[in-house]
């Protein structure tokens, strides 16, 4: 009974997420034709439905040298068989049933968190603003 009952719950989770998201893991950097300093990325980890939420509205400032970031957290809700997420991975904002000003944007995982029995899949992730 209790499988069914998840079951249920995960259906009914994965129905509410909207969003779409791609999911990946920095490997490394190299320098491009211009000069500039970029991210290398190894293969994707996951793309596709997930949800985002903002849980509370706390934000944290961080001074790094002169710069001024203001450090967003949010949650992303992924479906229980995303697997093999490591702090450090990126979320990529693809796009959004709801909020015109969500795709583009880039978050960086900070808390995953493990259970029995959950419908869904919550990961703490922090948006850097400048």
């Amino acid at each position: 009974m209790l499988d069914a009952v998840l079951a249920r719950g995960r259906a009914m989770a994965e129905a509410r997420m909207r969003d779409t998201c791609r999911i990946r893991r920095p490997t490394g950097e190299t320098t491009d034709a211009d000069g500039n300093v970029v991210k290398t990325y190894g293969p994707n980890l996951y793309a596709g439905k997930c949800r985002f939420q903002q849980p509370n509205a706390q934000a944290a400032q961080a001074d790094v040298g002169e710069d001024y970031l203001l450090l967003l957290r949010m949650e992303v809700h992924l479906p229980m068989s995303v697997v093999g997420l490591k702090a450090g991975d990126e979320v990529d904002a693809v796009g959004s049933a709801t909020d015109p000003d969500l795709p583009g944007r880039v978050f960086v995982i900070r808390d995953l968190a493990h259970a029995s029995d959950k419908t869904a899949r919550r990961v703490g992730v922090t948006e850097r603003t400048s």
